[in-house]
């Protein structure tokens, strides 16, 4: 059974409810619903009567292309969700960088080569991709009263003979030691071992993980995180909870000077930004053709903006009026339905 978020008038997360409960409430006056993320929960309009909050974990499985969130207490299993892993930043970089340096060969204006100057900090690709682990854990706190993090912790590679490497070892222990300081002002973290932990736990469970690393089944990368929870605050050694939700971070172009390729009579249109024509991208509107969608580009000439399926994510129209588009709420991944 799936169970309903609960918070109180102050959005101060309590205990989750059952579907019938809460559509008693709702009814009722007692509550009003709404939605965080593509997650149904209710707020209470009067004084609750039980404020005794259970331990709640949340599961974390880090993965390359997929990672699995599982959120549960000892006795319920309250969500699973699988998420595509932010993997275009390096790309774009390299883009970005490739298109600084062709200008410097251009006889135009340019900023100069910064010379010996030390980048510092976490690599933009590695950072994106823990951040919004960050994310996804600060939205889930926010309706769930989390009281322990579990996640899968990877091992970094050092390298033989390279000292400049293991000074300060890589990447990916710069970045996922920066995650997990993050993770701590949410709740105490708990990393556990891939292979002692997880795969051990798994087995002694006789859980079966799917070799399709790309499916959106629970034996994909939720078995994974349910078993990084079930750690932290046990309960039956079975899943009774077996639903997924598959989300997708939503891709929003950064601000660039033009567009790589020019258009006709060699002019290059301004392309990327987060406001389109006063309204976020990403952001969920409800259109009086289209029905609930997301906000994409724009076109700066006409003063349309481009409109996208909340299912699909594929373009439904580029000339869309801002004025009749009402805004609901601002996002920053959609619910993919499965096919």
């Amino acid at each position: 059974m799936q169970f309903v978020p609960v918070v109180d008038s102050n959005q101060r997360p309590l205990m989750p409810t059952t579907p019938a409960r809460a559509e008693r409430w709702i009814k009722s006056g007692k509550a009003t619903p709404f939605f965080r993320k593509g997650i149904f929960c209710v707020r209470l309009n009067v004084e609750p009567s039980n404020r005794d909050i259970q331990p709640v974990a949340i599961g974390i499985d880090p993965g390359c292309k997929r990672e699995g969130y599982t959120v549960k207490s000892k006795v319920h299993t309250f969500l699973n969700q699988q998420f595509h892993a932010v993997d275009w930043v390096k790309d774009a970089e390299e883009s970005s960088t490739n298109a600084r340096r062709a200008r410097r060969n251009l006889k135009t204006p340019y900023r100069q080569n910064r010379q010996n100057r030390k980048r510092g900090g976490i690599p933009p690709s590695t950072k994106a991709r823990w951040q919004f682990k960050i994310r996804v854990v600060k939205v889930i706190a926010a309706i769930y009263p989390i009281s322990h993090i579990g996640i899968e912790d990877i091992k970094a590679i050092t390298k033989k003979n390279c000292k400049k490497w293991n000074r300060s070892f890589s990447p990916l222990e710069v970045g996922k030691q920066w995650c997990y300081s993050e993770l701590e002002k949410v709740a105490p973290v708990t990393l556990l071992d891939g292979y002692k932990d997880t795969y051990l736990t798994r087995q002694e469970l006789g859980l079966k993980k799917s070799q399709d690393k790309l499916s959106s089944s629970f034996n994909t990368h939720c078995v994974d995180s349910w078993v990084l929870a079930y750690l932290l605050v046990g309960g039956a050694p079975v899943p009774n909870n077996k639903i997924v939700m598959e989300c997708k971070p939503i891709r929003i172009y950064r601000r660039q000077l033009h567009v790589f390729n020019p258009g006709k009579d060699g002019y290059r249109r301004p392309y990327g930004g987060s406001i389109s024509q006063g309204l976020k991208r990403g952001g969920i509107v409800k259109h009086s053709k289209y029905g609930k969608c997301f906000v994409g580009g724009e076109d700066t000439k006409e003063f349309r903006i481009s409109l996208h399926s909340l299912d699909t994510g594929k373009r439904l129209c580029q000339n869309a009026k801002p004025t009749d588009c009402k805004f609901l709420a601002y996002n920053s991944w959609r619910i993919v339905k499965p096919s």
